[in-house]
């Protein structure tokens, strides 16, 4: 018997009602006492309020072996659509563990690759929630093909639109490198896992015992590995950290990144810069402080804040115009760039230079970490990403030398010979291919060796040496250095720069692609 059109209403309402179920009421109970939200509690709180418009609502999977043709839950263990944080629109995907584990199958990535689809096509931001079993295993090489749909897209998105995971639940074997090609990776304490292998089969094969958490926690992913890039107490303070990442970012990489009105005025100066940095070259400092006093109201946004200590990566403001900061940190391992840190560095400035975001580099280098394991574990190829990624960066590049710039990697540091567009100096700074004991010992070892008392030659030669060189006078005759400041006066230097900058045009010459040394 045909329905009336208030009976299809009452079916359309009744349908509807039991779509934010899930997988059931027990399931979701059974996710809070995990201390997990749900995936429309997620979305809720991540998005501004009432802005969700869900995509794929009813969709189901297609698969009738093992039982699967009895239980077909709408949405197939994944909430899509679109919305808006703090009014600009993005796109998003949150993985349902209530339903199937919230593993994936043809459909559910079908649901996944529509809304990345949608992203590039509209020129807006992809936002995964990642909290899977992995693969549908009863779907077999179907779900294994959605991985690779998924993959796709994320390596087509890559530079083309922002692409932010949080892993706020399991996410092992393949799936994970999905959040791996992904921009940034945000993990949160004790109920986030990433591996490619489970503690069982480390076990199984190597005989090695470990636990979830050691092998793959937010804890081991942002201290060891470097995969995740935040570590966030909860989910709440994720989103927090999710929405403050995108006010810093452009839609797209034809976009501007978002300028705001500043209360911070652009002529302030510090008195305290003056006194940052130590009168013994030897003697370390925190490179956050003279950040803090030059960005816009002390607010800088760090990134792989517990990785690679000895480089700061992050972003902050300069007369409300986003900048990213690359800093070397004194106070871990001096400031040396190594393997870690040299790849830290590289996928930051490639980030910032595809989504025309201004660099703002401080550079306080003694050279590269010297040592067997740095050698053999490939610091030439390692420390030419960091190379590589300022050489071929467009966008703005300002560099602050506020002490040491020793050998190649001052070159490294986006130096005015890698088209650094201002480079100034502090009077502390040092450019030279060594330090001051160093050179002299190579450079006069045979007149050393010749005095009657050789330490008071070489304390000698080295005071010389030192009023000659060990300064940035030298490079600024030469033009390599723009200028050398008062400290104190940094902001505003740094500033005018970058004004005169924004509408810089660089080109790269023509080609596919270039050849990173990975």
């Amino acid at each position: 018997m045909r329905k009336s059109n208030r009976e299809r209403l009452e079916d359309l309402r009744t349908r509807k009602e039991s779509v934010p179920l899930g997988g059931g009421r027990k399931r979701i109970d059974k996710q809070h006492k995990a201390g997990k939200l749900t995936a429309r509690e997620r979305i809720d709180l991540l998005l501004d309020r009432g802005s969700f418009q869900e995509l794929g609502v009813f969709v189901t999977h297609r698969t009738h072996d093992f039982g699967l043709d009895k239980n077909k839950p709408v949405g197939d263990g994944v909430v899509s659509g679109h919305g808006t944080i703090g009014g600009r629109r993005v796109f998003i995907f949150a993985q349902d563990f209530t339903v199937f584990g919230g593993t994936m199958g043809e459909m559910n990535a079908r649901k996944i690759c529509q809304v990345m689809d949608l992203a590039m096509e509209n020129g807006a931001p992809i936002i995964g929630l990642n909290d899977s079993g992995g693969a549908r295993i009863q779907e077999g090489v179907l779900s294994l093909g959605g991985y690779a749909d998924v993959f796709l897209r994320n390596t087509l998105a890559s530079g083309v639109v922002p692409q932010i995971s949080a892993v706020l639940g399991p996410c092992a074997g393949g799936a994970v490198y999905s959040p791996a090609i992904t921009d940034f990776v945000f993990m949160v304490k004790k109920t986030s896992h990433m591996f490619i292998t489970g503690p069982e089969v480390i076990k199984a094969v190597t005989g090695e015992t470990v636990t979830f958490e050691d092998l793959g926690g937010a804890l081991a992913h942002s201290t060891k590995s470097g995969v995740a890039h935040f570590m966030s107490e909860d989910e709440y303070d994720c989103f927090a950290g999710i929405k403050k990442l995108l006010s810093f970012l452009p839609q797209n990489n034809l976009d501007d990144p978002p300028r705001i009105e500043s209360t911070d005025s652009p002529d302030r100066t510090e008195a305290a810069l003056n006194e940052v940095v130590p009168d013994s070259p030897n003697k370390p400092y925190d490179i956050h402080d003279v950040i803090r006093l030059v960005v816009d109201d002390g607010d800088f946004f760090e990134v792989h804040a517990h990785y690679a200590g000895n480089i700061v990566v992050g972003f902050a403001r300069l007369a409300g115009i986003p900048v990213g900061v690359v800093a070397n940190q004194p106070k871990v391992l001096a400031g040396t760039l190594d393997i870690d840190s040299s790849i830290k560095g590289a996928r930051f400035v490639r980030f910032c230079d595809a989504f025309n975001i201004p660099l703002l580099t401080f550079e306080d280098v003694p050279g590269f970490l010297p040592g067997t394991e740095q050698e053999w574990g490939g610091i030439i190829k390692h420390g030419a990403k960091l190379l590589y990624a300022y050489c071929e960066a467009t966008v703005p590049k300002i560099t602050v030398i506020t002490r040491k710039a020793y050998g190649g990697a001052y070159d490294v540091m986006s130096s005015r010979h890698i088209r650094g567009d201002y480079n100034i100096a502090w009077p502390s700074a040092e450019l030279a291919v060594m330090g001051v004991d160093g050179a002299v010992n190579i450079i006069f070892r045979k007149e050393i060796a010749r005095a009657d008392d050789p330490e008071e030659a070489r304390k000698r030669l080295a005071e010389d040496f030192e009023e000659k060189f060990a300064n940035p006078y030298v490079a600024a005759s030469l033009g390599y250095i723009d200028d050398v400041i008062e400290p104190a006066e940094t902001r505003p230097h740094v500033i005018k720069a970058l004004e005169m900058l924004l509408e810089k045009r660089q080109n790269l010459p023509p080609k596919k692609h270039g050849n990173i040394p990975l």
